[in-house]
């Protein structure tokens, strides 16, 4: 075989992936966020979840996508451990669409149908309105182009008459178990390689079309595919919580357990699929057509028959994975820790890394109220150890503040590198406005611990009405930040933003009532215009980050950017 071959299929290989990847991402930017909407609500039962599953994998022609995308719901609490095991098992049925894809390609020529593909594609995608279905067509192009190059590239090597592959092959006893084994291993090692299944199935029916590779060994590396592809949902879940881990693994678990009991009848199933399709096992019939669709039949068939037999076993499933991974210990508050992105967690598509981007703003702003509560403990905090101890906590927050608002910005800067569709460009921009605005109500927090301890270290005391006003105030203050939260992780469409204006509105009425009573009581000498600053420094600044909360709130809604 000379270099320029093999560069040859190396480069098809590629351009199959690419076309798979440009496809997927494109049907996926197509169904938007209605795609993630039927994922996190048509589960109601083991049945449904599998049928979703299989509807999502079809419509995005990614079981990577799909299962990603189920973990990343169960790592944002949006899916339980047992409606995304069924929705795995969907998954696998869906995926097997695309070897039927790659077998219509191996079963007629389109080469002559790919360049006006690729022409209507070009304009499509210059078009704004039309521009994903130029994505699709593109990528569907590509893949076909793909399968005609490794086709023609296969029978250009003549490898049905290469002595040395032909003798390599035949030395292995297709009848021995051990064979099969060792074959199911080597097509789990090339998928995780590859990270594509695709691919390896296409190098897999080339090779058996040709007459070099036998059927059966063929279709032991089309299982180990399967447990090979196993490894993206894995990888995406390495940093998630534990029942994101738990999910991913039942991923894997699911998969083992099939091979494992085909492995048992492994012979008489390949026979009764092959016989299902008119072809012989033991002759050796080169109709790449035939061949092909025994490959996609059995791939088929197995994931059906699998779920068939694992979906009365959900709960076993669920029990086994929660004792292999036991939960983490809680890591402290205090400790800056990521839980829904970071490190190398952006997921295969980028409009899923927007919605792990916004659970991430959720437990920012969650962890910021949680911040605004420590200061108002603060207020009331006499002791000299409490109070420093108490500080000093508000202080790791607000330290903490800055590096979420810096990782999270990081994150989704590496995000908006990738092809976004216009509504996702618009939510990330929306996303960065508002973990601006957040950490600007860590800083309102600080500054209002601050003034307490120049008070607290001070001679002087707020008067017993004043503290009564601080109080009020924080009330108001809470309420905002309770509202911005109920905002944050709730459905646009469904979301009352006049609270929160009236909110604030309060808010700003308060301090000019406020404000205008601390000059006449100063006048008055009911305290001094040191401590009267102190006071009114506190009740600005609360304010103020109403003010951000408000920010927060109308870059939620896609709205003007307010003043502070």
């Amino acid at each position: 075989m000379s270099i320029w071959i093999f560069f040859k299929i190396i480069g098809a290989l590629a351009l199959l992936i690419y076309g798979m990847k440009g496809m997927s991402e494109a049907l996926q930017k197509m169904a938007g966020s209605q795609l993630r909407h039927i994922l996190g609500t048509m589960t109601k039962n083991r049945f449904t979840g599998m049928l979703t599953g299989m509807f999502v994998t079809c419509s995005v022609q990614s079981s990577s996508a799909t299962t990603v995308m189920t973990v990343s719901f169960v790592n944002a609490g949006l899916l339980t451990l047992d409606q995304a095991i069924s929705i795995i098992m969907g998954a696998n049925i869906g995926t097997t669409l695309t070897a039927w894809i790659m077998s219509l390609g191996f079963s007629f020529n389109f080469t002559d149908v790919v360049f006006p593909a690729f022409i209507v594609g070009i304009l499509l995608i210059y078009t704004r309105r039309h521009r994903y279905i130029g994505d699709f067509l593109f990528g569907i192009a590509f893949m076909f182009f793909s399968l005609a190059i490794l086709s023609d590239t296969g029978k250009e090597m003549d490898l049905g008459h290469n002595q040395a592959l032909l003798e390599f092959f035949s030395s292995f006893d297709t009848n021995s178990y051990i064979t099969i084994i060792v074959f199911l291993l080597i097509g789990t090692v090339l998928t995780c390689i590859l990270q594509s299944s695709a691919a390896l199935m296409a190098i897999t029916m080339v090779l058996c079309s040709s007459g070099v590779l036998p059927i059966y060994l063929g279709i032991a590396l089309v299982m180990g595919e399967n447990i090979g592809t196993t490894a993206t949902a894995n990888l995406a879940a390495l940093g998630a919580n534990t029942q994101a881990r738990r999910a991913a693994l039942a991923h894997l678990v699911f998969n083992v357990f099939g091979v494992l009991w085909v492995l048992c009848v492994f012979y008489p199933f390949v026979d009764l699929v092959c016989n299902f399709v008119n072809y012989d096992p033991q002759s050796h019939d080169l109709n790449p057509i035939k061949l092909s669709v025994v490959l996609a039949a059995f791939h088929t068939s197995f994931n059906i028959c699998n779920t068939f037999i694992l979906i009365w076993f959900i709960p076993q499933i669920e029990k086994f994975v929660c004792w292999l991974i036991k939960p983490r210990t809680n890591d402290e508050e205090e400790e800056f820790r990521l839980r829904y992105i970071g490190g190398n967690s952006i997921m295969e598509t980028p409009e899923l890394s927007v919605l792990e981007a916004q659970k991430e703003i959720i437990l920012f702003a969650e962890r910021i109220q949680r911040m605004f509560g420590f200061v108002r403990e603060l207020l009331n905090t006499t002791n000299d150890t409490a109070f420093t101890k108490l500080f000093t906590r508000i202080e790791k927050y607000e330290g903490i503040s800055d590096n979420m608002e810096i990782e999270i910005a990081k994150y989704l800067d590496s995000v908006s590198d990738a092809h976004l569709s216009d509504e996702t460009k618009a939510r990330i921009r929306a996303m960065l406005r508002e973990i601006s605005e957040i950490e600007s109500i860590g800083d309102s927090c600080y500054n209002i611990a601050r003034n307490i301890s120049r008070k607290f270290k001070g001679k002087e005391d707020f008067t017993e009405s004043q503290y009564e006003h601080l109080h009020q105030m924080f009330e108001l203050t809470d309420d905002s930040l309770t509202q911005m939260n109920i905002m944050l992780s709730g459905r646009k469409d469904k979301l009352d933003v006049n609270r929160s204006f009236n909110i604030e509105n309060e808010i700003n009425n308060y301090r000019n009532q406020l404000k205008s009573q601390n000059i006449n009581d100063v006048n008055s000498h009911e305290y001094t215009y040191a401590i009267g600053t102190m006071y009114m420094d506190i009740i600005c600044e609360c304010e103020k980050l109403g003010d951000y909360v408000i920010n927060v709130v109308e870059a939620r809604m896609g709205t003007k950017q307010r003043e502070a």
